[in-house]
């Protein structure tokens, strides 16, 4: 399979399950902030599922040592900060213009594509980079720390 096509299916597992999340949070939790409390949550659950379909079978990763997993997750996390706040603000928009029960999950589905297309570019130059050989695996993330 193409690596684009894995990445889009991956990307659809990670938003199903943040959509999903937000959703039984919704059902459950309905007080102050409470979308704010169930993007959150989607997030962080599709936040980790994103990093382990990305690290194995996207980019190949080879970091096996915690402390190397850890680096690497930080970082990812933090190439991520734009992007979120981009798809919480598409949704919390269309939640917001168009004041209807399904709004906001338009709105999310458009703003984690868009995110996950801009954060596909980010991790491939900054999180997942490869040494010599473009086809090789990635580098470790100390690696990567190491060159900055």
């Amino acid at each position: 399979m193409k690596t684009a096509a894995k990445y889009i299916a991956f990307a659809g597992i990670a938003s199903a399950c943040n959509l999903f999340l937000q959703y039984c949070t919704l059902t459950v939790y309905a007080g102050p902030f409470a979308l704010f409390a169930a993007m959150a949550i989607g997030t962080g659950a599709g936040l980790l599922v994103k990093f382990f379909l990305d690290k194995f079978f996207i980019f190949y990763h080879t970091s096996q040592k915690p402390s190397d997993v850890s680096l690497t997750f930080i970082l990812y996390s933090l190439t991520g900060v734009g992007t979120t706040l981009l798809f919480w603000g598409i949704e919390v928009g269309f939640d917001w213009l168009f004041h209807a029960p399904h709004a906001k999950y338009v709105g999310a589905a458009i703003g984690l594509s868009l995110g996950y297309w801009i954060k596909y570019h980010l991790d491939k130059r900054i999180v997942f980079t490869r040494k010599g050989d473009s086809d090789g695996p990635a580098s470790s993330t100390a690696d990567v720390l190491r060159d900055l």
